[in-house]
């Protein structure tokens, strides 16, 4: 099978997961700041997962199309964003779940060769490290690209992030702001030696 290779320059879409499906999450409210401190070369848009049912093996002979949906968001994306918390030392399970279901049937994932870049918060002082290194292992088994340098653990405080999603700590709003560059000089890299396709 001939494989398309597109060539692409900016704007890249990135598509963000937000690891909480609560509409009062705090990575909720760290991807719109994240989204607001990015270099004008990003577009982004939510890739929704919140309808998906628990994967099981047996949809692999007849997709739901929740599903088929959810996987067409992803390979839109020239980008993935992971912006989750930490639960119980892992990632929460609906995100396992949506990851899952992006990578079946057998041979049809969606996360191969694709940019990704993982940050967390959370009100404790580790900041989802263990978390992020969890769904890393589950990125690294999928073949996707990963942002590994700067590492984002952020202790998300009160007041840190106000309504208007602007980060109100210089020091934070400046490691983001770096964060996002980085994510960009990545993100052009890895398209550029492995074209979107």
């Amino acid at each position: 099978m001939k494989i398309e290779i597109i060539e692409h320059e900016p704007p890249y879409r990135v598509g963000v997961l937000i690891g909480s499906l609560s509409t009062a999450s705090i990575n909720r409210r760290l991807a719109h700041a994240l989204e607001k401190l990015a270099p004008p070369e990003f577009e982004f848009y939510e890739v929704d997962y919140s309808k998906l049912p628990l994967y099981n093996r047996d949809f692999d002979a007849d997709y739901p199309q929740v599903a088929l949906d959810f996987k067409e968001q992803v390979r839109e994306a020239d980008a993935i964003m992971f912006v989750t918390p930490e639960y119980n030392r892992s990632i929460p399970g609906a995100l396992k779940n949506a990851i899952d279901w992006g990578s079946r049937p057998w041979g049809t994932s969606v996360w191969v060769d694709k940019p990704t870049a993982v940050i967390g918060a959370s009100g404790g002082q580790i900041g989802t490290a263990v978390g992020q290194q969890s769904l890393r292992s589950t990125l690294s088994f999928l073949n996707a690209r990963q942002m590994t340098s700067p590492e984002a653990y952020i202790h998300f405080t009160p007041g840190l992030v106000d309504d208007r999603g602007d980060v109100t700590v210089d020091s934070t709003r400046e490691f983001l702001t770096m964060f996002m560059e980085k994510f960009l000089e990545f993100t052009a890299r890895v398209l550029t030696v492995i074209p979107k396709h």
